[in-house]
């Protein structure tokens, strides 16, 4: 299974390696590596969300998001993204602004002769506005989560606590909007201000319209499903009680059946807000990867044919594996990874953060949760108990 699921990945990678060397010998070579295990490193709490948010979806829907949206991910976010910011802050027609991309001044130049800035330059003077966006995406992602009621907590003592604070309407919204005035008034440059205020509402809007459509859509598919069977099982005289309750509890925790997962409107709008998370997770790769290098055929092959192969790899293998349902507090470090990264990035917009740092707080978190996850399982093998105390 772990060959025919990275195969693929491995495949791709070999060829945009060898791709990257013919374009621009080995330093290409070299570059590309960094940028895809960059990549992955920064990008496994992506795919610990991908994969809780993929198996909820359709079988439809999740060969959708792996073949419609790895394009989007690859060509979108890795290629397209950095030139549609050059061509808006610019004014620069897309072809101008792939040519300006592929012919920097020389040396390490920030500006041209004549005074007009790089493509590097560009693209990190947009920085505040991105990170403001993403920050806010990711922070309300991780907020939802954190007060939401859970069976199954990770770090109890200050989840439990959490959860009944979380009990007042729309906290998160109002946490959200604090920390976003808050990066405005005292962390984003003075010139800066209204524009990273716009972004942050425009990233908290964004997640709770999509996010609210795809709840919205998938309660009533599943309200539909269950009045279908309800009428069934009153119309069938086979059907026994009993039988039914213990049917019931089974399903119940055993995880979404087929007819449970999500399909038509909620399948797409669950697919839409996987491509957005995609996004707001990409904005610190795509961003951190001009500290290697400025080249967008480079970042194309190493951030978006490698790296993001890789993590659409990773997710499809926790989902085929179940590797969440047997390590339960995966999940929950990769929603605390998630709210470190949304911090980083709001951060970020006054003070530089290095790409180590971020990638580091996610590897930690979530290999703390997975340590917590076997300790667990060696404890409670039958899943006895719903939490353990750290």
């Amino acid at each position: 299974m772990v060959l025919r699921i990275f195969g693929l990945s491995i495949v791709v990678t070999i060829f945009s390696l060898i791709i990257a060397f013919l374009y621009g010998g080995p330093t290409a070579l070299f570059l590309t590596l960094i940028l895809g295990i960059l990549e992955v490193s920064l990008s496994f709490d992506n795919a610990v969300i991908n994969a809780t948010v993929l198996r909820r979806m359709s079988e439809f829907w999740q060969k959708i998001f792996l073949t419609v949206g790895i394009l989007i991910a690859v060509f979108g976010m890795r290629l397209v993204f950095p030139l549609a910011i050059v061509w808006l802050a610019s004014g620069l027609n897309p072809i101008d602004a792939l040519d300006l991309a592929l012919n920097p001044p020389p040396g390490d130049a920030a500006y041209f002769a004549d005074g007009s800035p790089s493509y590097e330059t560009i693209i990190t003077d947009a920085h505040p506005q991105i990170a403001a966006f993403g920050g806010m995406f990711l922070l309300m992602l991780f907020l939802g989560f954190i007060f939401e009621e859970k069976e199954i907590t990770w770090l109890s003592w200050i989840e439990r606590p959490l959860e009944k604070i979380g009990k007042l309407d729309q906290l998160e919204v109002v946490i959200a909007a604090l920390l976003l005035i808050i990066t405005a008034e005292f962390i984003a440059p003075d010139d800066e201000r209204s524009t990273v205020l716009f972004a942050g509402l425009l990233g908290m809007v964004t997640y709770m319209v999509v996010n609210g459509l795809g709840e919205l859509f998938n309660t009533d598919e599943g309200e539909d499903e269950d009045e279908a069977d309800d009428e069934r099982a009153k119309n069938d005289p086979r059907v026994d009680e009993a039988a039914a309750v213990a049917d019931t509890e089974l399903r119940r925790r055993s995880g979404p059946t087929d007819l449970a997962k999500a399909t038509g409107k909620a399948g797409f709008f669950l697919f839409l807000y996987l491509e957005v998370l995609d996004a707001s997770f990409s904005f610190d790769g795509v961003i951190g990867a001009f500290a290697i290098t400025a080249d967008p055929i480079i970042i194309a092959l190493g951030l978006g044919l490698i790296g993001a192969m890789f993590v659409r790899s990773l997710t499809v293998y926790l989902v085929r594996k179940g590797t969440l349902s047997e390590y339960v507090y995966l999940e929950h470090g990769a929603h605390w990874a998630i709210g470190a990264l949304a911090v980083i990035l709001l951060y970020s917009i006054g003070t530089h953060v290095p790409e180590l740092v971020t990638g580091l707080v996610g590897i930690v978190l979530i290999g703390a949760a997975f340590a917590s996850s076997v300790i667990r399982r060696r404890n409670e093998p039958e899943g006895a108990k719903d939490h353990i105390e750290i």
